[in-house]
């Protein structure tokens, strides 16, 4: 119990510079980060679990289709990326100005960076109807995955102006704390997709079967839901029940400050999404090539990464809000508390999703296929999946708070060297030496008229281990990267920056 009491108590989590002021109960900081985490770990985890219906619903047509669909997942990523580092500003400076109690400019910074967004994604939509199809080829599209693919991200695309915008307003809204409404925008917009997958890729009458194509129809309508309620949501600022409101009488929609701010710390989290989605997008690329096989088991194990990644950023969400708002207080000492604090959940959390994952991989597997050889590529790599869970849930949460001290600085060199360099890199490697070694044996074996079952076993355990080398490269470069943010947390160079 004495153990139990040092690992959660407040007290042991303060910076070395020590409290700078009246420090709160264990108890009541704990509650503080929970009443921000839980809505946002809901809603988060409630997206992953509709995303993983979704690839479900998609995998009812077959490997083909789950590997198309899921080919469309990196080039949208690149084209998000640019509104994912704007957001990672909005979110900064809301916080800051909430904890300055300076509403009036919050509501300023939101306006101005949805005219930013506007006119930002009316531009990449014109760019993804165009180069869509290379886009697809560059993702690793096959000749049996490409038509599909096109379709699927064309779709999707033309939602995107809505998206943006839905995602610009949660951002704030999770700036000043408010993940309620985060949650039933998102939510509400994933259950409508859930739904219009059923009626449209099966067909359910007076439905059209429409496969593929209809599952893009249903997630392009569900991000336009999701953008109507985010909107709706400013309302009750404007009537004086929320912090954050829209309204022209108070300077027009565009504010060069509030632009300034958001851009300072979104330059260098654009440095981090471009590397970011360069890293992603090359080790998909390499593991695409592998095969549709290869790919749909990797698709259907990114189902859990991403369940894992979705319950750490709930709870980041949380941290990156408070750290923000502790700073904006000028209260650093509080701000590395709820850093800790978000910590420890982390931890407890990563260690029960492993143990989960790697008892129940077979099962959970079975969910998305039943194709024998997908099957057992994917129960492979989950025991890579589970020794994940930890690592990735301390770095998203440490990162998370960093960004929202307005560190994005380091945390954009940190995912450069480590996602854009060293996981392609290794996983690179890994590939080619695992198919090195198998090739030789391959062609030796191939020779004997009695090695039929032999040459199937050989090109179907090449791309298996090649995955999972592939994966193993990804463990190396996120325990890295969760190292590096915690060494940078614990030194305390983030409490000074000014946002």
């Amino acid at each position: 119990m004495n153990l139990f009491h040092r690992f959660f108590s407040v007290r042991n989590l303060l910076p070395a510079s020590g409290a700078q002021g009246e420090i709160p109960k264990s108890s009541e900081a704990y509650k503080n980060l929970i009443r921000i985490a839980l809505p946002s770990v809901c809603e988060m985890v409630f997206i992953s679990l509709m995303g993983s219906i979704d690839t479900m619903m998609v995998g009812g047509l077959g490997t083909r289709a789950i590997a198309s669909v899921g080919l469309v997942g990196q080039p949208r990523m690149l084209i998000l990326c640019l509104f994912f580092a704007l957001n990672t500003g909005i979110t900064a400076v809301v916080a800051r100005r909430k904890g300055q109690d300076r509403q009036r400019d919050a509501s300023s910074t939101l306006r101005t960076s949805l005219v930013n967004a506007l006119v930002l994604s009316v531009f990449m939509l014109i760019l993804s109807m165009f180069f869509a199809r290379p886009l697809m080829r560059l993702a690793g599209a096959k000749p049996d995955t490409i038509d599909d693919a096109e379709t699927y991200f064309k779709i999707v695309s033309l939602a995107l102006p809505m998206n943006v915008m839905s995602m610009a307003i949660c951002a704030a809204q999770r700036g000043i704390g408010n993940t309620r409404i985060t949650m039933y925008v998102n939510i509400t917009s994933n259950t409508v997709n859930v739904i219009l997958n059923y009626l449209l890729i099966n067909g359910i009458r007076p439905f059209p079967r429409l496969e593929v194509r209809g599952a893009a129809i249903a997630t392009a309508i569900g991000m336009c839901v999701g953008s109507l309620l985010a909107f709706i949501s400013l309302f009750h600022g404007r009537k004086g029940k929320g912090f954050l409101y829209v309204s022209i009488k108070e300077g027009g929609y565009f504010d060069r400050e509030s632009a300034k701010a958001v851009r300072k710390i979104a330059s260098s989290a654009m440095l981090e999404q471009l590397a970011l989605r360069f890293g992603f997008f090359m080790y998909a690329r390499l593991v695409a090539d592998l095969g549709t096989q290869a790919y749909a088991a990797h698709t259907v194990c990114m189902q859990f990464l991403n369940l894992s990644f979705t319950f750490a950023d709930g709870i980041g969400v949380a941290g990156t809000s408070l750290v923000g708002q502790m700073l904006g207080r000028e209260r650093p000492d509080l701000s590395h508390i709820y850093g800790k604090i978000s910590q420890r959940i982390a931890l407890v959390g990563g260690i029960i999703l492993a143990s989960s994952i790697a008892l129940f991989r077979y099962p959970l597997v079975g969910l998305f296929t039943d194709d024998p050889a997908v099957t057992r590529l994917s129960t492979r790599v989950m025991l890579i999946v589970a020794l994940f869970q930890p690592l990735q849930m301390l770095s998203v949460i440490t990162s998370g708070a960093l960004r929202g001290a307005g560190d994005t600085r380091f945390v954009a060199r940190v995912m450069l060297l480590c996602v854009a360099i060293i996981r392609p890199s290794v996983a690179f490697l890994a590939i080619r030496l695992i198919t090195r070694f198998f090739t030789p044996i391959y062609e030796q074996i191939n020779v004997l008229s009695a090695a039929e079952t032999m040459r199937f076993w050989l090109s179907y355990e090449t791309p298996q281990y090649a995955l999972m080398g592939a994966w193993a490269a990804s463990l190396i470069d996120m325990a890295i990267r969760m190292s590096l943010s915690m060494k940078r947390f614990n030194s305390g160079k983030w409490h000074n920056i000014k946002v």
